[in-house]
């Protein structure tokens, strides 16, 4: 199949101090979250003087993908939109209409189906679509890629880099903590959200011979009163020290392709200043970012859309996702709740 463009769609984030209230509204809007938890996460950003990191890893990500293109085709130009902030995604497929482009294929910088990170921006599309109106650019999205190796071989390696710092005296009974994103459990149970997570840290602890790793949650934006997916990173990290279960930890944000916001304070932050509370030490490991065998695996994600003789890697036994998405798959939210991500 023929395209003509690539699409680099994320979420966005604020970039100073005044954006930070308008970007949370955007986020939140027809969400029933309490104006005071927009503005406990507004102080996460205000902690960075108002700025995210998301935007500019995405023009670095840009940046990469267009060197791998250029050197190893196809030849295709690359746009970016987002969901939420400047470069908006409908002003992005304007400009892809003014310029000729007629099919495109979409990375979405999230590798787990879900709501928030795989329909919800099938919908985005839509959406801009229609307000782009007659001539608006077809947009298929690429697959997920939570086991692709382009994912979990620079993952494995993130990881193994972090063991290596924790003091050689702790380091065999070190655990590995993967996080992700949590979410309402009613959203992640019509998703397959929570196994791909769990293959992935299976592949990832396996590939290091490991045992005993484990995945919790954290950046939850919810009421107390629905449940969203636990543990949340915080309480384990005190259920660890109490029960002296292991001397130190490496935490793994496996639900991040890069290091922004809710990395840097939720984890780099807040969980960092607990676990010296708690005196664990603790490691972070690093996102897959632009790791050169992550931007070789969105360039086979896009081979593979175009020639169907090309290689659909993946790792263990559930095999390559679906290009396209069963009509039931991660339905959307029937019930108001806080936000899934707020604070990228």
């Amino acid at each position: 199949m023929t395209y003509d463009a690539l699409l680099v769609l994320s979420f966005g984030g604020p970039e100073t101090r005044d954006d930070v209230l308008p970007f949370l509204r955007n986020v939140l809007r027809g969400r029933n979250v309490p104006e005071e938890r927009m503005l406990e996460v507004a102080e996460h950003y205000y902690h960075f003087g108002g700025h995210s990191p998301i935007n500019q890893q995405n023009r670095e990500l840009i940046a990469a993908l267009e060197k791998e293109l250029e050197q190893h085709g196809p030849q295709l130009p690359v746009y970016w939109g987002n969901r939420n902030w400047s470069p908006y995604l409908a002003d992005t497929l304007q400009q892809m209409k003014e310029d000729g482009v007629k099919k495109a294929l979409a990375y979405v910088t999230s590798a787990f189906s879900s709501y928030s990170g795989c329909r919800q921006y099938r919908e985005n599309i839509l959406a801009a679509q229609a307000q782009v109106g007659e001539g608006a650019p077809q947009v298929d999205k690429l697959r997920v890629f939570y086991n692709h190796p382009g994912f979990i071989g620079p993952m494995t390696e993130n990881v193994q880099a972090a063991l290596q710092k924790i003091p050689a005296e702790y380091r065999e009974r070190a655990q590995v903590v993967y996080t992700a994103h949590s979410v309402p459990m009613f959203m992640a149970q019509g998703s397959r959200y929570v196994p791909q997570l769990e293959e992935s840290c299976r592949l990832i602890s396996s590939a290091l011979k490991r045992t005993g790793d484990t995945l919790v949650y954290q950046s939850r934006s919810g009421p107390p009163s629905q449940p969203w997916l636990e543990p949340d990173i915080l309480a384990y990290l005190r259920l660890v020290k109490e029960s002296n279960s292991h001397p130190a930890v490496v935490i793994c944000p496996l639900g991040f392709t890069s290091d922004h916001m809710e990395v840097m304070y939720d984890l780099d932050t807040e969980a960092q200043k607990l676990a010296h509370e708690l005196r664990l030490p603790m490691v972070r490991a690093a996102t897959v970012g632009i790791h050169p065998r992550f931007i070789t695996m969105i360039r086979e994600l896009i081979m593979e859309r175009m020639d169907p003789v090309a290689p659909r890697r993946a790792l263990g036994a559930m095999g390559p996702s679906l290009d396209v998405c069963p009509v039931d798959c991660c339905p959307a939210p029937q019930r108001p709740g806080g936000a899934a991500a707020a604070s990228k």
